[in-house]
């Protein structure tokens, strides 16, 4: 398939080591999406990838025990949001009780998200997360 010679992607990438805060990972995430103009034009998606960045580096982190590496690519078509984790264990979409503290973060993920994938790697499992351009018709905040 030829694609179109005016088609550009950007990608942005942070490693996150384990002693960072998921806070570090989410100000990153809004920083870069305001450069493609989307906390004006579509404040409602950024703050659905926002929340998926959160939850990502915090399985990498918690369930992981390990360091995040984050990355961000906007291809025009879709921003994938990859996160990956040296742990080959997949995360699993469990349905907590009421009383649980946690348990919700891939459900939440599968909530906001158009596409979510798992891929195992030689080192760990990249959890990549799509999501599709804002709508022609979002207007600013």
């Amino acid at each position: 398939m030829e694609r179109d010679p005016s088609l550009r992607a950007v990608g942005w990438a942070r490693s996150l080591p384990l002693g960072s805060g998921v806070k570090t990972a989410r100000d990153w995430t809004r920083e870069h999406l305001a450069t493609l103009g989307w906390d004006r034009t579509a404040p409602d998606l950024v703050d659905s990838v926002v929340l998926a960045v959160s939850e990502l580096v915090t399985n990498a982190h918690i369930h992981a025990r390990s360091d995040a590496q984050l990355i961000l690519t906007w291809d025009e078509e879709c921003l994938h949001v990859t996160a990956h984790d040296a742990s080959p264990r997949v995360p699993e979409q469990r349905h907590p009780d009421d009383e649980a503290m946690g348990g919700r973060g891939m459900l939440l993920i599968g909530a906001v998200a158009d596409d979510v994938r798992i891929r195992s790697c030689p080192r760990g499992k990249d959890v990549i997360v799509c999501f599709g351009p804002p709508s022609p018709t979002a207007r600013p905040a």
